[in-house]
């Protein structure tokens, strides 16, 4: 399997764009103008507004993100997270990441909201104590599985796991392939999907977003 899969018609994706327009600011724009220019990779407003209303759905205080890049997921958190709340990032790429979420995050008036680790996204949670409402993993596609078992039990319950590249651009459904990345995908939803402390969904807009809930 050679081709990208795209699992939604893109007649829809782009009627839900036009649709999300609503959430158009300033900020929001240059973000995703950053992306398109750097070549990179966000969830977007699809799945961006999804991980908006799952916070304030399960009214979220505390968040942890592993792999947060320039800060595009956490201004989706930030906007809906109860007074007092923090979402907790790390990445381990570049310093400059930091500094680019600093800027947005501060120019949108979120900044404080955020606590922001540059280093291994494991270390940092190691060094986190505490439970959280949400785990959002957008990471190393190679430690999803090792992620998953660090994190199930520091879910509250009724919080929320959420993991984005389910689908992986449909590489998990040809078994010929079997690099790293595709396999631990594949593991990692059959860990999740098959734990009995949590349910599930899978949003399939985008490259795929497994919902998991601690019951």
């Amino acid at each position: 399997m050679g081709e990208f899969i795209k699992p939604v018609d893109r007649r829809i994706e782009s009627y839900i764009s036009q649709v999300l327009e609503k959430y158009n600011d300033e900020v929001l724009t240059e973000m995703e103008q950053f992306a398109e220019e750097e070549k990179f990779p966000v969830v977007g407003r699809s799945i961006g507004s999804m991980l908006q209303v799952l916070t304030r759905c399960v009214g979220a205080k505390r968040i942890f993100e592993f792999g947060s890049g320039f800060g595009y997921s956490a201004y989706w958190f930030t906007n809906a997270l109860v007074e007092g709340g923090k979402v907790i990032c790390s990445d381990h790429l570049a310093n400059s990441n930091i500094k680019k979420a600093e800027e947005y995050l501060k120019k949108a008036g979120k900044w404080e909201q955020v606590e922001y680790h540059l280093g291994s996204p494991k270390e940092v949670f190691n060094k986190t104590s505490g439970d959280f409402d949400i785990i959002y993993n957008d990471g190393e596609k190679q430690e999803y599985p090792e992620i998953w078992q660090l994190v199930k039990q520091r879910i509250r319950r009724g919080g929320l796991y959420i993991y984005d590249n389910v689908l992986w651009a449909g590489r998990v459904l040809d078994e010929e392939i079997r690099e790293s990345c595709t396999e631990a995908i594949r593991e990692s939803t059959s860990l999740i999907t098959q734990d009995t402390d949590y349910d599930f969904f899978i949003n399939a807009i985008h490259d795929g977003v497994l919902v998991a809930q601690r019951k």
